[in-house]
């Protein structure tokens, strides 16, 4: 339930962004930041909550962030302008990310079995690919029938339902000794991702070569860099460098930072596409992601539970890059005339095919192999790649599509406020994003093939059983064979 509510509201606003943008007056420029001050404040503020959820209890921190997050989704639903929606969103991405890592720490602590561990991990990663639609089915169906509000409304139900079972057959965990808190490291890393995302935004209207622009990247890359330099150092790390040393863990946060990028990207054209230019309901948008959510479980459940133990990841992880990546590509061949079928049903099947192989197994080895009082930080470290990888492709590719639509108006100037070419300026926006998306995953399926050299599971077994005794206890476990 509570995997439910993270991605669902990571996309269940994606689908009332037209309505709630007319409601509250809010420009184009600006409107990426609904989005964008969710995941930022989440992705940002996750290795501090995994830290917190290791030393004060996964599930004392798991109920808190329950009851905070169903909070900041009423005030979000009752806000009158757009400050306080971007308050009410950044308070809830600050919620989950005390939530997100202490739902997945409790599920690796939980499920030690490998059996178990199968098959928890292969609900989990389903969730983690189908809720994205599944939110925008919801979204469309709060948006239509009620309101653009209840789309944050939906979450306090959810929240009360998970935490009265979260208190009711959940067992408390810890790790061992006094609580202390990397505060520099916090606001280190929380800066400079800020200044990255926030420099891709103002992009739009600044452009890239402005000296703002600049000055916020070389400034999050300073702090970037002096966090790392400060993690290395420092006794009690907010993010132990040895978590994201391993080839495997490292080449796992990278496979789903890149893949939510084309993902996320992906929600957000084909919402305007449909809405916009084809004229869509926001319920029969939401219906039209349907195919999407499918293809997700089938892929996941279907096809990637049984291969995971038996293939090398990246395997499984490289080829569903591929795939996402020419769903991608496919968004070039969308014009405004395209019928649904041979057009966005596409382009969700080959997304969908391609997240159901990346994300189950990226999860699964990402927490995989660490200390059991590290497992909330590792387990932030998954969902920061998730989230900052949302913030900065939405923004990023926001302003790519929002400039190119510019451009293709001003190049078509003469033919006054014709809503043909209004219609096609947008589509040509979506193509020109959906091209550096593509390009993105695309070299991402290149890294993860030569960083994520792990061995099949059985195979790694029998290596362990051939160590001399004691050489095994300093090799990183990875999931066992079903």
């Amino acid at each position: 339930m509570a995997q439910i509510m993270i991605v669902l509201d990571a996309t269940v606003v994606n689908i009332a962004l037209p309505s709630l943008q007319r409601d509250l007056g809010i420009s184009d420029g600006d409107r990426q930041w609904i989005i964008t001050a969710y995941t930022l404040a989440f992705g940002s503020l996750l290795l501090l909550g995994g830290r917190i959820a290791d030393y004060t209890g996964r599930k004392r921190t798991f109920l808190i962030a329950l009851i905070g997050f169903a909070g900041a989704s009423a005030l979000g639903g009752a806000a009158g302008d757009f400050e306080m929606l971007l308050i009410a969103r950044a308070l809830q991405g600050a919620f989950g990310a005390l939530l997100g890592p202490s739902t997945l720490s409790l599920l690796t602590v939980t499920f030690t079995e490998p059996k178990d561990r199968a098959k928890a991990f292969g609900v989990w990663g389903a969730i983690a690919g189908a809720g994205g639609a599944i939110g925008l089915l919801a979204g469309g169906a709060l948006t239509d029938y009620l309101d653009w509000r209840w789309c944050l409304y939906v979450n306090i139900p959810i929240a009360a339902i998970a935490a009265i079972g979260g208190s009711a057959v959940l067992t408390e965990s810890r790790r061992e000794g006094r609580a202390r808190f990397d505060i520099p490291g916090v606001l280190l890393v929380t800066g400079g991702l800020v200044s990255v995302v926030y420099a891709t935004s103002r992009a739009e209207s600044d452009g890239w070569g402005s000296a703002t622009v600049i000055g916020l990247f070389a400034a999050g890359a300073a702090l970037l860099g002096a966090f790392a330099l400060v993690e290395s150092r420092v006794a009690q790390p907010l993010l132990p460098l040895r978590v994201i040393a391993s080839r495997t863990r490292g080449g796992a946060y990278l496979a789903v930072g890149l893949a939510v990028i084309g993902m996320f990207g992906a929600f957000l054209f084909m919402t305007y596409y449909m809405q916009i230019v084809k004229g869509y309901s926001p319920i029969r948008t939401g219906v039209a992601f349907l195919p999407m959510a499918t293809a997700v479980l089938v892929s996941a459940g279907g096809l990637t539970t049984r291969l995971l133990p038996r293939v090398q990841p990246r395997m499984l992880i490289v080829p569903g890059m591929l795939i996402g990546s020419a769903a991608m590509l496919w968004m070039l061949t969308l014009e405004p005339g395209t019928s649904y079928a041979r057009g966005v049903l596409v382009v969700q099947l080959l997304f969908g095919l391609g997240a159901g192989m990346i994300m189950p197994v990226a999860i699964n080895y990402a927490t995989h192999g660490v200390d059991q009082g590290d497992s909330g930080v590792a387990s932030a470290s998954v969902n920061t790649a998730q989230q900052i990888g949302g913030s900065i492709g939405t923004a990023l590719l926001n302003t790519i599509a929002t400039s190119a639509t510019a451009d293709y108006l001003a190049s078509h100037a003469s033919h006054g406020m014709d809503p043909a070419i209004a219609k096609q300026a947008l589509v040509d926006g979506f193509a020109t994003a959906s091209a550096w998306a593509a390009g993105i995953i695309l070299v991402g399926a290149l890294i993860v093939a030569v960083v994520m050299n792990t061995p099949r599971p059985e195979h790694q077994a029998v290596a362990e059983d051939a160590e001399p005794a004691g050489a095994a206890e300093s090799a990183e476990p990875l999931p066992a064979h079903p």
